[in-house]
């Protein structure tokens, strides 16, 4: 970073020049075009409760160039301005998070955002997730990517925790709904075209695994959950 630019924690008084900063950076980024006119973007960032975020701005000659936006476990945006780009301004504010956030953090970045990509994954960040974009404002495609901190093992296993617990209360809703299926359905079969499509359903949201291997997940989930909600079984 040039020796002319410094950092500090955001003040209130940082935020009008922080919306000018996201507005700026966001119309040059490979990014899709901003749904909020940029009035409500500068009242959205000027309502920004700093008690609960970690903003830091990078300043050179008195003015805000760059800003990242820390919550405990996210960086919400890093945006630098246009006139300051590639002068090492996003690498330190980067390396900032860092060492705010030892146990890491994660962010999201538009998949066609190649530039913001490479940026991050040249800091160590690592693309976990892809999305459809159906859960953002701009219904892009996105992808998130982690910073798995100082002991990568350790937080990799804690997220895997995390899903393990999300995946435990999926079965057991599985269960229940098929143990309530058992008392409306005429046939007391398997129907095959159904559990078919429930593969092809499921393949498409992980494509990586394929049907193949989706087929056989899906075939013990409902075999396990017919078993466990046979009316006969102890509980």
């Amino acid at each position: 970073m040039s020796t002319e630019t410094s950092l500090r924690l955001a003040s209130r008084a940082d935020l009008p020049a922080i919306a000018e900063v996201y507005l700026a950076a966001r119309e040059v980024a490979a990014m899709p075009p901003g749904v909020h006119p940029p009035a409500d973007v500068r009242t959205w960032v000027g309502g920004w409760d700093l008690a609960t975020r970690d903003v830091w701005v990078a300043e050179s000659d008195d003015r805000v160039v760059g800003f990242a936006n820390l919550t405990p476990t996210w960086l919400d945006g890093l945006y630098v301005d246009p006139g300051a780009q590639r002068r090492g301004v996003g690498s330190t504010l980067v390396e900032v998070a860092k060492s705010l956030r030892p146990d890491g953090f994660g962010l999201w970045v538009f998949e066609m955002n190649a530039p913001a990509r490479a940026f991050y994954r040249a800091h160590g960040f690592v693309e976990l997730e892809r999305t459809d974009g159906s859960a953002n404002e701009e219904r892009a495609p996105d992808v998130k990517m982690v910073w798995p901190g100082v002991e990568p093992l350790a937080c990799f296993r804690s997220m895997i925790d995390e899903v393990d617990e999300l995946l435990g209360d999926v079965l057991a809703r599985r269960v229940a709904l098929t143990r309530a299926v058992q008392d409306v359905k005429i046939s007391s079969g398997r129907d095959a075209a159904r559990e078919a499509d429930v593969v092809r359903r499921v393949a498409a949201v992980v494509p990586e695994l394929g049907e193949e291997r989706v087929a056989r997940i899906v075939h013990a989930i409902i075999t396990e959950s017919l078993d466990a909600a046979r009316p006969d079984r102890e509980r």
